[in-house]
């Protein structure tokens, strides 16, 4: 891999940065018990593959979950419905979670972080996993307005140029667990000859990838 999972686990608190610190709002991670407990609050981690407690309900895990982030409990309530309802998952909040498809386990798993009502949200490949088209719109729409119109900070990880086009405001290029770009995304496909994010990525990373295409092609057809 590139490094982007090892990146956001190490934001979140979960892996030690080999070199230099992480913080948020001037708070330095695992400086102090009383600071990385403050912080754990204000940030929220979904990590690409997470684990689910099979012998819960989808709607009990959220609750727990927004227990965890002091949410106040009718509050927390409301909030759940609202989320089960935006995933089309009103009946199913009620089953066991072990009775979940892959799809519909990723959902619930986005749910438990947006319930946290968190200024900091980091997303592990937020849209993989089974996502169908209903659930990859209403996040779409959820974090846009998050980011835009409550300041929600979202960080997320994708292999998928389009999405970093339309959600984004500025991005960071991995490559070889170095940061290789870090950007608008106007500016990098400025810096791309103006092409779309991906033929900018492309151009300005794998150039050779391009030609590769065409050769194949070309040499097919002889």
């Amino acid at each position: 891999g590139m490094g982007k999972s090892t990146l956001l686990a190490a934001l979140a608190g979960v892996l030690a940065p080999q070199e230099g610190y992480v913080e948020f709002d001037g708070v330095r991670r695992r400086s102090s018990p009383e600071g990385e407990l403050a912080l754990r609050r204000r940030v929220a981690y979904l990590p690409d593959k997470p684990w689910l407690p099979g012998g819960w309900t989808g709607r009990d895990f959220l609750l727990a979950v927004a227990r965890l982030y002091d949410i106040p409990a009718s509050r927390a309530m409301d909030h759940s419905t609202r989320l089960l309802r935006l995933f089309h998952l009103e009946r199913e909040g009620d089953w066991l979670m072990t009775d979940y498809s892959a799809g519909q386990q990723k959902k619930i798993a986005l749910a438990g972080a947006l319930i946290t009502e968190a200024p900091y949200l980091l997303l592990d490949e937020p849209f993989s996993g089974g996502l169908d088209p209903a659930g990859i719109l209403a996040l779409k729409r959820v974090l846009k307005r998050l980011a835009d119109d409550q300041n929600v900070t979202v960080v997320m990880t994708t292999p998928v140029p389009e999405l970093v086009e339309e959600l984004s405001h500025r991005v960071a290029i991995i490559r070889a667990g170095r940061l290789a770009t870090f950007d608008t995304v106007e500016n990098i496909r400025r810096a791309g000859g103006g092409l779309t994010l991906e033929e900018a990525l492309q151009h300005l990373l794998d150039p050779q990838a391009l030609e590769n295409i065409d050769s194949y092609f070309a040499e097919g057809a002889e």
